[in-house]
């Protein structure tokens, strides 16, 4: 007998909940009649089909076996700040997703032995999101300076490392103070004596030729445009060679080509 009542009790239990699902079905489809056909046309427009499985991380299959994939050049800074916070940080999430699907795409590629298509790609998304970093960080630096009269970046100077080497380091923080951290204490011990002068002045000498040479060739260059080119303009030179002498080089008389005149 309790077994009929509990199959009683639940089929009634079932009789009501249907009733009650068939009373909120009707009030949702008179509350729609009410509504725009523009507004629930729009809920129910998509652009893009939704992936949610490993595919994503892979590049289109048209692709596949192409030595060349059409693709356009990367995100200017000029270009970045006018747009929004928001549409940068959606920017950000986008290149990175191109980015991790590239470089899943090259490893794949390098295992296999294959050819990967238009491997500059990687390099002008990096470049786009590096240009994204800038011009948050320069957002950041204007609201701070006008809020608390700092940029709030990490504050860092310039130091010398155990080889005798200048760079700038940024303060982080850290558990325990410096003089109780005894690991950090020794990794920013200098080393003395005679070797690491000799290194330094070796290091420096290094450093000098670099720039020496770097500096001649742009000198080299700027002579042989103008010998090619007399009426040049020389404003242009100057902007893009800085580091050149172009007065000293017609006042010397050195970009006059060697040819006899007619």
């Amino acid at each position: 007998m309790s077994s009929i009542t509990k199959v009683m009790y639940t089929s009634r239990c079932l009789g009501n909940l249907c009733q009650r699902l068939s009373v909120i079905n009707l009030n949702l489809q008179q509350s729609s009649k009410n509504i725009p056909a523009t507004i629930v046309s729009s809920s129910q427009f998509h652009t893009t089909p939704k992936r949610f499985d490993v595919m994503e991380f892979f590049d289109d299959k048209k692709h596949y076996g192409e030595n060349e994939v059409k693709h356009g050049r990367h995100w200017e800074k000029d270009e970045l700040r006018i747009k929004s916070n928001q549409d940068l940080h959606k920017l950000w999430f986008v290149l990175l997703k191109e980015r991790n699907m590239l470089k899943t795409m090259e490893h794949e590629c390098n295992e296999k032995m294959e050819l990967f298509p238009s491997p500059e790609r990687i390099d002008k998304v990096e470049m786009s999101m590096e240009n994204l970093e800038s011009v948050v960080r320069e957002r950041n630096k204007a609201y701070y300076l006008l809020e608390t009269g700092e940029t709030g970046e990490r504050p860092g100077k310039l130091v010398t490392n155990s080889l005798g080497i200048n760079h700038y380091y940024k303060a982080s923080e850290h558990v325990i103070p410096a003089y109780m951290n005894q690991n950090w204490f020794k990794s920013r011990q200098h080393f003395r004596g005679k070797a690491v002068r000799k290194f330094v002045l070796l290091y420096r000498e290094r450093l000098y030729n670099e720039k020496r040479k770097a500096k001649n060739r742009d000198r080299n260059q700027v002579m042989m445009l103008m010998r090619r080119n007399p009426n040049l303009d020389v404003s242009l030179l100057r902007e893009k060679y800085p580091t050149v002498d172009i007065d000293k080089l017609i006042r010397n008389d050195q970009i006059r080509g060697h040819y006899i005149p007619k």
